[in-house]
């Protein structure tokens, strides 16, 4: 048997998804080495990052968020270290590139803390990439109907599932150093994949979304919501309730996990209405209170003297 080192290197190749890889001549060395070979690989073998924000859901736990809209990976980092489960991303509003996004998930991930990222309604490469630059999660807006939902599965999950292409050769695939059957597997299993219901057009079809392979929480957006209704920002609209409520009930009968944003005066409502997945506070927010605070201490300080 040759050196192990070999052996990783020539499996390597067998391993990459990218055709720019697949070497005929290193293909017939490793159909060289027997099976003993390839299972002692496979024991060493790389695995994808556990999912953060999976774990707790589907142990029961409650998780929490923290949207980023600034391109600074040092904001993302400071509320990683301050013991959020997951940083939220956003390429549906926010001007940002995918090297920003690159940088946010690097430094999340070197806090154990998953990144979300909401992708731009799109083709399938604006859904898989940030999967591909090894977020946790996306999160698609403005979910309409079943079918728009049965094509976000088909485009996102691999088989038997959907019919995501497949690469490997990326972050989330350890740059080809994950077996092929292992990464669509795992990829599988430890990514998520939320929907946004922001409108009324879904309603009547909530049930049967919500019974989707492939979908693991559903996200409702009161916000978009309230201006879909005619009613914006009225936020104990009849309609609103009964949908915030609805979204949960539904989440729950069908194994789901129910998503939406809290502040901490309706944090144990929305628990005990069943969201586990609730996103708390934003980078922007955050600064523009701390900056508004400072500023009225300082002008009152002055006006004293």
């Amino acid at each position: 048997m040759e050196p192990y080192e070999r052996v990783i290197s020539t499996i390597n190749h067998e391993s990459c998804h990218s055709c720019e890889c697949r070497n005929p001549g290193e293909k017939q060395r490793f159909r060289h080495y027997g099976r003993n070979d390839i299972k002692v690989y496979r024991r060493k073998m790389m695995k994808m990052r556990p999912s953060r924000v999976l774990e707790k859901l589907r142990a029961g736990e409650i998780v929490s968020c923290f949207k980023l809209n600034l391109a600074c990976a040092r904001a993302g980092e400071i509320a990683a270290m301050c013991g959020f489960d997951c940083l939220w991303s956003d390429m549906e509003h926010v001007p940002n590139d995918w090297a920003v996004v690159e940088k946010q998930i690097w430094a999340a991930k070197t806090k154990n803390v998953d990144v979300m990222v909401r992708v731009a309604r799109g083709g399938y490469s604006d859904y898989i990439k940030p999967l591909e630059l090894d977020a946790s999660g996306i999160m698609v807006p403005h979910i309409m109907n079943l079918a728009d939902a049965k094509n976000v599965v088909r485009m996102t999950r691999f088989h038997p599932i959907g019919r995501r292409p497949v690469d490997g050769g990326n972050a989330d695939g350890a740059y080809c150093n994950i077996d092929f059957v292992e990464y669509i597997k795992q990829a599988n299993e430890q990514r998520f994949v939320a929907i946004q219901i922001e409108d009324p057009e879904p309603l009547d079809d909530l049930e049967a979304i919500a019974s989707l392979d492939g979908i693991d929480i559903i996200f409702f957006g009161p916000g978009d919501f309230s201006h879909g209704i005619g009613a914006p920002a009225v936020w104990d609209h009849p309609k609103i309730i009964e949908t915030r409520n609805r979204i949960a009930e539904v989440c729950i009968a069908h194994g789901k996990f129910a998503g939406t944003v809290g502040t901490p005066d309706n944090l144990n409502e929305l628990i005990s209405m069943g969201y586990r997945f609730i996103s708390m506070g934003a980078d922007v927010t955050g600064l523009s209170q701390y900056c508004k605070d400072i500023v009225a201490e300082f002008r009152k300080h002055l006006q004293g003297k």
